[in-house]
């Protein structure tokens, strides 16, 4: 899953990054609203993490534009501000979810959860998909009920596929909000990573229909 964090504060900014990187992330970052319209408008992101005090260009005007230009990313505001008003005036623009700082870093990892289950139609983090159960906020897969070893760039490949389980994910999607921009983007890449989950999983369980993309086995692809 890949994650867009739009915070001006160096240090929050890295806390944000470590504690969404360890839930399982891919994470981005960048520190003012122009660049943020920027990213958020041409990349694809699975969640992106909003500051609304920002240089440049505000918070808000930012999120405004991202939905005017059809980004449906799952935003989560993040703000100093406390008043209710600006609270309304945020989900009002097209915010998923409002958090006022200081927060807690567990309750920002659980809606952030929450947000990308919700916008793949998910209502729980356990999901049970053919032989497979995958829990996405511990981060762990079992195959018929016994676990199964994963490093964090298969667990993600996993999760993605289980949270687009009504459909086949192409290479090239994969491949996005896997790898930052500082990665090698090759499709080879994401070929030699389903290589070793059908190794670990068995042939059976991820699914590939050539031209259209991969899909898990007992989902609705």
């Amino acid at each position: 899953m890949r994650a867009l964090v739009v915070e001006d504060d160096r240090r929050i900014a890295e806390d944000l990054a470590r504690a969404l990187t360890s839930a399982g992330f891919r994470v981005e970052n960048v520190a003012d609203g122009e660049a943020a319209w920027f990213q958020g408008g041409t990349e694809a992101y699975d969640l992106i993490v909003l500051d609304l005090g920002l240089p440049r260009l505000d918070g808000l005007t930012v999120l405004k534009r991202w939905r005017a230009e059809g980004v449906e990313a799952p935003v989560l505001v993040l703000t100093a501000r406390g008043a209710w008003t600006e609270r309304v005036e945020g989900i009002d623009a097209g915010a998923d979810d409002y958090l006022p700082k200081p927060f807690r870093m567990e309750e920002l990892l659980a809606r952030a959860r929450a947000l990308v289950r919700r916008s793949g139609g998910l209502a729980t983090a356990q999901q049970e998909v053919g032989a497979l159960s995958v829990d996405l906020n511990r981060m762990t897969v079992a195959l018929r009920g016994v676990p199964v070893s994963m490093t964090p760039l298969e667990f993600r490949v996993i999760a993605y596929l289980a949270l687009h389980r009504s459909r086949m994910v192409p290479p090239t999607e994969l491949i996005e909000h896997l790898y930052g921009d500082d990665d090698a983007k090759e499709a080879n890449a994401v070929e030699a990573i389903i290589a070793r989950l059908r190794r670990k999983l068995g042939a059976g369980v991820i699914g590939t229909r050539r031209g259209f993309g991969y899909y898990l086995e007992g989902a609705q692809a």
